[in-house]
């Protein structure tokens, strides 16, 4: 039986939150992972410890707080949407600010181990070279560490496309407007029959999470074949 209309709706919404959580977290996971990989500095442990709180709190925790900040009448959320009428609670934009809340310490994590694999005395040697801070930064250490950018992208994205307990604290459960695939299947399994449904959008669900892994792993391994010697 193919999906209808309404979990076609769900499907389409959660790929486009979880592609644009990840590509607009992704330039702040390379520096955050570049700082905490390269820098020793005060207040790192802190630093390091804010990165990786969503991974550990409860998600309905982690939604709350959004609503905190992001709200209509948060610290964050009522100044944006006074000041240039962006707007996060109860839109699908606040969906995609949940989803990358989310993903990006298991963002930061995989690229920050990769760097940290990076051999700092190729940085040092470009350096003695001429090469600029930038300039090694783009061409030497941002490509060795390219098969962990891949690897932590494709687990944010997959954490954002299930992302369920921050996203409907957030933004909570608006058919069209931000029920993404995970609250589709909640909201099915509140209605008397609609385990069919659920268990459909389940298998899709499980179907999506495994190919955004497996393309991780391939390409995460082509990128490391890459840079292999030959």
């Amino acid at each position: 039986m193919g999906l209808e209309a309404t979990e076609w709706d769900a499907l389409l919404l959660s790929l486009r939150v979880a592609l644009l959580a990840v590509l607009l977290s992704l330039p702040a996971g390379i520096a955050v992972s570049w700082l905490l990989a390269r820098r020793d500095f005060r207040g790192k442990t802190l630093v390091d410890m804010a990165v990786h709180l969503p991974l550990v709190l409860p998600p309905v925790v982690t939604g709350y707080g959004l609503l905190v900040l992001f709200g209509r009448q948060g610290i964050v959320g009522g100044w944006l949407e006074a000041t240039f009428g962006i707007s996060f609670a109860f839109r699908w934009t606040g969906a995609v600010l949940a989803g990358a809340v989310v993903g990006f310490p298991l963002m930061v994590r995989a690229i920050r181990l990769s760097m940290e694999g990076v051999d700092q005395r190729l940085e040092a040697a470009a350096a003695t070279l001429g090469a600029g801070p930038w300039r090694v930064f783009l061409t030497l250490t941002l490509p060795l560490a390219l098969p962990g950018v891949i690897t932590g992208a494709f687990l944010a994205f997959a954490r954002a496309l299930g992302e369920f307990g921050a996203t409907i604290t957030f933004v909570a459960n608006i058919p069209g407007e931000t029920r993404t695939l995970p609250i589709a299947v909640y909201t099915h399994l509140q209605i008397p029959g609609g385990e069919q449904e659920a268990i459909r959008l389940v298998v899709l669900s499980v179907g999506l999470a495994v190919a955004a892994l497996v393309l991780s792993e391939y390409l995460a391994r082509a990128a490391k074949r890459r840079l292999e010697p030959a």
